[in-house]
């Protein structure tokens, strides 16, 4: 693929890099201002009582904290009867593992829940080589609550994602939630789902320093080009 990028001299170039070098500081301003914000949203008090399961037992949602104050939930796609995972959340958990321990220093836990059985998720998990927890909600409402699982039935039918009505086109759609243990109880206090999802993709945010960026012009819609880790050879 040829750029339409054109050659200048080093002092051209100097000069137009200053100029974009202004707007990604206004850029980080602004990103700086909508983190502080998030940090100050009210939030929720978790009053229902989710158990998942893991190989390990069962647990509470407020077992998942391990001890932390903070707790990051990532909602990955894999349905009931699906053999792996979504290769887009796969993108996504390709960064969980070296995070893990520098989210630990900041008194903040993360794991992956999904509604298939433990006895599907710890396959795809072992061939995919992770470690970090990954537990089930079977037989929970907690995917739906959260509003990333729809029931069969409802699929193709208008349901809330992203804080608006729109149409489910499978029953796992992709998401993040965030909850707080304070004075003995748990707070529900943001979730993302779509494109909010991208500040967790490292590789995008190395493609978007890129001349070619992350080459999805063209693409009925974004990451189609994205395999799971082991099948970009095949590919």
């Amino acid at each position: 693929m040829k750029t339409s990028r054109s050659v200048v001299s080093r002092e051209e170039w100097t000069q137009a890099r200053k100029a974009l070098l202004a707007r990604e500081k206004t850029f980080t301003h602004e990103r700086d201002a909508i983190s502080a914000a998030r940090r100050d949203l009210p939030m929720v008090k978790v009053d229902k009582t989710y158990v998942f399961e893991e190989p390990g037992g069962k647990r509470t949602l407020d077992d998942l904290f391990a001890g932390k104050r903070q707790l990051i939930v990532y909602h990955f796609m894999l349905g009931p009867t699906w053999t792996e995972g979504c290769k887009s959340c796969s993108l996504i958990a390709d960064h969980f593992e070296p995070s893990v321990v520098h989210l630990a220093a900041r008194d903040t836990a993360l794991v992956a829940i999904s509604r298939a059985p433990v006895e599907r998720i710890e396959p795809f998990k072992k061939r995919m080589g992770w470690t970090f927890r990954w537990l089930s909600a079977a037989g929970t409402d907690f995917n739906l609550d959260y509003h990333v699982s729809v029931d069969p039935e409802h699929v193709g039918e208008e349901v809330e994602y992203n804080y608006v009505k729109t149409k489910f086109p499978s029953e796992e759609r992709p998401g993040l939630s965030v909850f707080l243990r304070e004075g003995g109880s748990t707070y529900h206090t943001y979730s993302t789902y779509g494109r909010g999802l991208d500040l967790l993709i490292g590789a995008y945010n190395y493609l978007d320093l890129t001349p070619l960026g992350r080459q999805e012009e063209g693409m009925k819609r974004g990451m189609e080009w994205v395999r799971h880790h082991d099948r970009y050879a095949a590919a």
